[in-house]
């Protein structure tokens, strides 16, 4: 019973870094209605600009703040400069541009920083307790608790607000909402910036776990992916629950399922991806689109 107990705890910790880059390309997908394959990539940089801060002799909070500032501006800008200019367009070229982008940013890093492990401080202590016999990190709890709140935070924002519901707005239909009155530039490019502001969170909770490199992000960029398609890409709750799910479920199946391992767990959350999109396209938590001719 332990042992389950542990990997339940694990799979929960590890989803949760799956969950707060979902969350960003969330946001994403709910202010500009895409898919942003560079949102690894950009919380990378947040994580290595708190990195600089630090060197400098800021404060590890007041290194993570100032750069979730610049993250939001840099996402801003990244939208205005680059992205804006295939809005509207062929998605498939969006798309590319996305994964364009994420190669640039992880090069930058590299050439600015190196490609060597580095050491980033972690928000929380690094020691354990135990609960039920298994032993949970602070850290791990830590992190579980911010992407709850965050999560708790973007529904309500996307639901219950002027802004949020704005951007829904926009995601679904621009020309619409700009005869409505709505500022559809501002708009995108407040979404781009929430997002990039998120990514540097994800960065400053994911980076004391896997040590810092432009890499690090890579393969949960794929979990991310997979959780966000999984709980549907309109759905906050929704990708939360299935980044979970999938670390959840990828441990237990490492350690029971014989013929799985360890070698083989990467497969689990496409082969839960692959039943419950023939039961349920838009995912667990997504809403259905009606199009009317």
């Amino acid at each position: 019973m332990g042992t389950f107990i542990q990997l339940v705890v694990d799979g929960l910790a590890m989803g949760s870094i799956y969950a707060a880059l979902a969350l960003a390309i969330v946001i994403v997908n709910q202010s500009t209605g895409m898919i942003n394959f560079a949102q690894g990539g950009m919380a990378v940089l947040s994580a290595y600009l708190s990195y600089a801060f630090l060197r400098l002799g800021v404060p590890l909070i007041l290194a993570i703040l100032i750069a979730i500032v610049l993250s939001f501006a840099l996402g801003a800008v990244i939208e205005r400069l680059l992205m804006r200019r295939f809005e509207g367009g062929d998605p498939d070229t969006a798309v590319v541009v996305t994964v364009g982008l994420l190669t640039l940013i992880t090069g930058v890093c590299g050439w600015i920083w190196s490609y060597n492990n580095l050491q980033f401080p972690s928000l929380f202590p690094g020691d354990s307790f135990s609960v039920l016999g298994a032993a949970v990190s602070w850290r791990s709890l830590g992190t579980f608790l911010t992407i709850a709140a965050i999560m708790v935070l973007l529904q309500l924002l996307f639901q219950k607000t002027k802004v949020g519901l704005a951007l829904r707005a926009v995601a679904d239909n621009p020309r619409s909402s700009s005869f409505s009155g709505l500022p559809v530039g501002r708009l995108l490019m407040i979404g781009w910036g929430l997002a990039a502001a998120l990514g540097a969170v994800a960065g400053a909770l994911v980076a004391p776990r896997l040590s810092l490199t432009p890499g690090m992000l890579d393969g949960a960029l794929v979990y991310a992916l997979a959780a966000v398609i999984l709980g549907g890409a309109t759905s906050p709750i929704g990708v939360v629950v299935a980044a979970w799910l999938i670390g959840v479920l990828e441990n237990l199946a490492a350690v029971y399922v014989p013929f799985i391992g360890h070698d083989l767990k990467i497969a689990v959350p496409f082969i839960l991806l692959f039943v419950v999109l023939l039961i349920r396209p838009q995912g667990l938590f997504g809403r259905k689109t009606v199009v009317r001719v």
